[in-house]
């Protein structure tokens, strides 16, 4: 995308500041975390289903707490691309737009012979590239990541490292990602040291075995490995990656990665059962980039707690989201070792958006919190029509019967139980309601009250000193 960047001379000041070997800020590393979808209402769900009601999530010790408003340009209740990139570049983006200029404004891909969504439809004069922290963050010289749960030119991970007037222009966000190709965001000086999610279809050229590829025939993991890229497609592959080389791991042929329910099962089938967990994939994205004597820059997204919400699937929700707190703890415990106190580092965790998800009625103390209400005896609660109902539902979804019946237990915890909505519609929607954020380390003091999601994007560039 041959464009100018939104504040012409970001990057070139920030070149020159990294040769003449400044270095202001208080953070050489920052990890970013985003928990895809992850509302307050889904942090205590979580925190419940995992540690009881007097528990408390890992990244819920953190030092420092703060509140996001999470609008965009455009919208009241935002989408994941504007609010991601938001905290990428400083500015708010129109919905469905990826780290792009305010007044840009979203047109969808359209459809190739094959009906994937190959054909671009971003006009050069539609916008300007928003300069994001990941590409300060190479402009300095450090290594810079990006890690998720989801397809690797998703909303969130694209955020960090691409320019796009749609979050589905998936092939187009691709080809951003590949040093010296057609396409190529020169933003990013010699590559991502990292990047590692599912969607391989978007980087491997269209066959009667890739029904979901490359229109234009480009092998995008060749053209990387030529590069000198080490590339992976499964857990083993990943784990076999050593230090010194810039990686690629794409964990799922035509989609996202499994949820971690499914990933996780002891009878794990198909590609959930070779796909690394998101600890894992933190750990090893941590391995690659600390050997930059620089520091780096990394992004972790928890993507499948989104979809699950998405579903109206708490569990799912749930089961990711503690995965998600899991892979946080992973990124502490392996700083420490790297960065005793975290003296140099910044840990950022927080989510680009709420959803409908909700508490129902008072269920006593001890209650699940994916079964029907109990009353303090244990009675099932009733409402007025006497049927008993689930401790969480949401807003709007599909599950909405015109006649409410008995919910049991039994069904309610169940592995793909929908929970019931106020308002019939075909997938449930995010919410519009402000998001929490959590910090520890170099710099974490700046975060504080209720703030931007912009807000978030200068406080990392002091913390680097940018």
């Amino acid at each position: 995308m041959k464009r100018k960047l939104i504040i012409p001379a970001l990057l070139a000041a920030t070149v020159a500041t990294a040769a003449a070997g400044a270095h202001a800020g208080e953070a050489k590393n920052i990890i970013f975390f985003l928990g895809d979808g992850m509302g307050p209402t889904a942090i205590t769900a979580a925190r419940i289903y995992q540690y009881k009601e007097e528990g408390l999530l890992k990244f819920e010790r953190m030092e420092r707490v703060a509140r996001i408003k999470t609008y965009s340009q455009d919208a009241q209740t935002t989408d994941s691309a504007p609010s991601m990139g938001s905290y990428m570049t400083g500015v708010k983006i129109q919905n469905e737009v990826i780290s792009m200029s305010p007044d840009t404004k979203a047109s969808a891909p359209k459809k190739d012979a094959h009906g994937n969504l190959t054909i671009d439809t971003c006009a050069a004069a539609n916008g300007r590239p928003a300069a994001t922290i990941l590409e300060l963050a190479k402009a300095h010289g450090k290594a810079v990541g990006a890690v998720t749960t989801t397809e690797a030119t998703h909303a969130t991970p694209a955020s960090t490292y691409a320019h796009s007037c749609h979050r589905n222009s998936g092939y187009a966000i691709a080809v951003q990602a590949v040093p010296g190709g057609a396409g190529y965001n020169s933003a990013l000086g010699d590559g991502l040291d990292v990047l590692m999610g599912g969607g391989l279809h978007h980087f491997t050229p269209y066959s009667a075995d890739n029904t979901k590829g490359r229109a234009d025939g480009r092998d995008l993991l060749a053209e990387l490995a030529a590069r000198g890229y080490a590339v992976a497609t499964d857990r083993t592959q990943m784990e076999a990656a050593k230090p010194g080389r810039k990686f690629i791991g794409l964990y799922a042929k035509e989609d996202h990665l499994a949820y971690e329910l499914e990933r996780s099962a002891r009878n794990a089938k198909g590609e959930a059962a070779t796909q690394p967990s998101l600890s894992e994939m933190t750990s090893k994205a941590i391995t690659l980039l600390s050997e930059k004597p620089e520091g780096f820059f990394l992004m972790v997204e928890g993507g499948k707690i989104d979809h699950g919400l998405h579903d109206s699937n708490a569990k799912l929700a749930l089961v990711d989201l503690v995965a998600f707190d899991d892979a946080i703890q992973t990124a502490i415990d392996r700083m420490q070792l790297l960065d005793p106190g975290l003296r140099n580092t910044l840990i950022v965790v927080t989510a680009d958006h709420d959803h409908t998800l909700a508490f129902n009625g008072t269920a006593r103390r001890g209650n699940p919190i994916l079964d029907i209400v109990r009353n303090a005896d244990g009675t099932p609660a009733r409402d007025a029509d006497g049927r008993s109902y689930t401790a969480l539902v949401f807003g709007n979804g599909p599950n909405r019967p015109n006649a409410r019946a008995d919910v049991a237990s039994e069904t309610a915890l169940g592995d793909h139980y929908h929970q019931e909505t106020g308002v019939r519609i075909k997938g449930e929607t995010h919410g519009g309601g402000d998001v929490k954020l959590y910090a520890a380390g170099a710099g974490a003091q700046r975060f504080k009250g209720t703030m931007e999601n912009t807000r978030v994007f200068e406080l990392m560039k002091q913390a680097f000193g940018f």
